[in-house]
C-alpha cells in the first residue's frame, strides 16, 4: 500500500496550469527522485503533497484512505514533512525555538532543554562537525547553516514518526562535504524504512539516492523509471533539453587589464593577492562558510569603489539579498538599468518593458506576463530574473554569490555559455560556487580556508581533487 497517492490532480492559477492531470504513488522504504526544468510543476506538486496548497481537481489517498480534507496539519500527523526550496524557518527565533514550532509535544518547563537535545542529535547525525550555535537567531546564520537546520528539523521525531520527507532542492546551498554527509543519511533513512521524495537539479545526486525517478515537463509527469535504467544523459533527454557544452576560452595576454586587486598585509597568510580583470572569469572555491561570502561583500562594497568600473551583483540567497518581493518581474529585471532607461528624471516605461521582455526570452524566464509579481515565478525562474538584471545592466564587473541555486540543468548550460560570451566581450566575472563543476569554467580559482585564500589554481589545474585538498 502506498503512503500517499494522487490521481488526476490539477492545479490552476486562472488560465495557467501548474499541474495538468498528475498521478503519483510513493511507497514505504523508497527514495523517489523528481526532476524537470524550472516551471515544470515540481514545487506545486510538493506543496500539494505537503498539504500547504489545495489542488483544483483530483483525488488524494493517504494510507489507502481518502481524507475528507487534506492540509498541512493532517500531513504532519501522518509523518509527512517538507523541506521547501524557500526556507521556512522563522529568522527572528533561535534554532531551538524553530524546532519547537514543528513539535507541539515539546511542552512544559523543560521544553527548551528537550528541543535543544532533539535538534542537536539530529544535526550531529546528519552533519557531523556542523558548528551551529543552537541558541543563535536563525537570521544570524549563514545560508548553508540555515539549510542544515531546515533539513535536520524535518527529520526530528517526538510523538509522530517521520514517514515521508519531501526534499525540494535540499542541497542547493550545501558544499560538497555537507552534501555527501546528507546523501549518506538519506540512504540510511530509507534503508530503515523511511521514504523520501528528492527534488534536485543536480542529476547525479538524484541518481545516487533514488530507487526510481519521475520526470516532469509542462505540468505533467512524462516518465517514471527505475534508477538503474537511467544515467545523466538519458535523464536530460527525457527532460527535453539538448544543450551544447560551453566552449573553451583563451584570454589573449595583451587583453589582460587588472580591475580588482586585493592584497593581504599578513605575513602569516599563505596566499597574498587576489587579482581580477577584463575578459576573465575568476572562481572562488573551498568549503562553504570559510570566508567567501565576506570576501564578495568586501569586493562589492569596498574594493569596487577604488576602480571606475561599474559593478552588478547576482545573489544566491535571493529572498534576503536578491528579489524585491512586492515588485513585478519587469521592475526586478530593470532596476539595475534605471540610469540608462530614464529621461529627464523619469523611467521610460516602454523601454523598461522592452528590456524585461528581451531578457525573459534571452534567459528563458517562464511566465506568461512580465507584469506579474516576481513571487508568481518558481524559485529557479526567480534566480534567472536576478541573472537577467545583472547581464542586462552596463556593469563591467559582475559578482556572483553561488548564483545558480535551484536552476535547471538546461538553463545552467545556457548561462555558462552566456557568461563566457560576455567575458569574451570584456566583462569580468567573480564567481563563488559550491558546485565544483561550475569552477571548471573559470580562468583561475582562489580556494578559501578559515577566511583566507590559501591556493590559486590556474584553469588547467582546476579539478575536484585539487580543490578538496586545498580546502582541508
Amino acid at each position: 500500500m502506498s503512503l500517499i497517492s494522487l490521481r488526476e490532480t490539477t492545479k490552476h492559477y486562472g488560465a495557467v496550469k501548474a499541474l495538468a492531470g498528475v498521478d503519483i504513488d510513493i511507497y514505504p522504504g523508497e527514495c523517489v527522485g523528481l526532476v524537470g526544468h524550472n516551471g515544470a510543476g515540481k514545487s506545486t506538486l510538493t506543496q500539494i503533497l505537503a498539504g500547504t496548497l489545495a489542488r483544483t481537481h483530483g483525488s488524494l489517498h493517504l494510507n489507502g484512505e481518502t481524507p475528507a480534507a487534506y492540509n498541512a496539519r493532517l500531513a504532519s500527523e501522518h509523518g509527512i514533512r517538507c523541506v521547501f526550496q524557500e526556507l521556512s524557518l522563522c529568522p527572528n527565533l533561535s534554532v531551538i525555538e524553530n524546532t519547537r514550532i514543528m513539535h507541539p509535544a515539546l511542552s512544559g518547563l523543560r521544553w527548551r532543554r528537550n528541543a535543544k537535545t532533539l535538534i542537536q542529535t539530529c544535526l550531529d547525525n546528519i552533519f557531523p562537525g556542523h558548528g551551529i550555535a543552537l541558541g543563535a537567531n536563525v537570521e544570524s546564520l549563514s545560508l548553508v547553516k540555515r539549510q542544515m537546520v531546515e533539513i535536520a528539523r524535518a527529520f526530528t521525531v517526538t510523538d509522530t514518526p517521520a514517514k515521508l520527507i519531501i526534499l525540494d532542492e535540499p542541497t542547493s546551498s550545501l558544499d560538497a562535504t555537507a552534501t555527501n554527509q546528507f546523501l549518506r543519511f538519506i540512504k540510511q533513512f530509507v534503508a530503515d524504512g523511511g521514504s523520501c521524495l528528492f527534488i534536485s537539479h543536480i542529476l547525479q545526486e538524484v541518481l545516487e539516492v533514488s530507487q526510481r525517478v519521475i520526470v516532469m515537463r509542462d505540468a505533467k509527469i512524462i516518465a517514471d523509471r527505475p534508477t538503474d535504467s537511467l544515467e545523466k544523459g538519458s535523464l536530460i533527454a527525457l527532460m527535453g533539453d539538448v544543450t551544447a557544452e560551453a566552449t573553451e576560452r583563451h584570454v589573449p595576454t595583451e587583453q589582460r587589464e587588472v580591475w580588482l586587486t586585493v592584497k593581504r598585509h599578513d605575513d602569516q597568510a599563505e596566499f597574498a593577492e587576489f587579482v581580477a580583470g577584463a575578459y576573465e572569469i575568476i572562481g572562488l572555491g573551498g568549503l562553504a562558510g570559510h570566508g567567501q561570502d565576506a570576501f564578495l561583500r568586501s569586493l562589492l562594497l569596498e574594493h569596487a569603489k577604488t576602480t571606475q568600473k561599474k559593478v552588478a551583483f547576482v545573489a544566491g540567497d535571493r529572498q534576503r539579498d536578491g528579489i524585491f518581493p512586492l515588485w513585478s518581474i519587469t521592475k526586478n529585471v530593470s532596476i539595475r538599468s534605471y540610469p540608462r532607461l530614464q529621461n529627464k528624471g523619469f523611467v521610460n516605461a516602454q523601454q523598461e518593458v522592452s528590456l524585461a521582455k528581451t531578457w525573459q526570452k534571452e534567459i528563458g524566464i517562464r511566465t506568461q506576463n512580465v507584469y506579474n509579481n516576481i513571487l508568481s515565478l518558481s524559485g529557479g525562474n526567480q534566480q534567472k530574473t536576478l541573472f537577467a538584471r545583472a547581464l542586462a545592466s552596463d556593469a563591467d564587473i559582475i559578482i556572483m554569490d553561488d548564483p545558480l541555486r535551484g536552476v535547471d540543468v538546461g538553463t545552467k548550460h545556457d548561462i555558462y555559455a552566456m557568461i563566457q560570451a560576455e567575458a569574451k566581450r570584456g566583462r569580468c566575472f567573480v564567481w563563488y560556487s559550491t558546485e565544483t563543476e561550475e569552477l571548471f569554467y573559470c580562468d583561475r580559482v582562489y580556494v578559501f580556508r578559515n577566511g583566507n585564500i590559501v591556493t590559486m589554481l590556474e584553469r588547467h589545474e582546476v579539478n575536484e581533487a585539487s580543490i578538496i585538498a586545498s580546502s582541508f
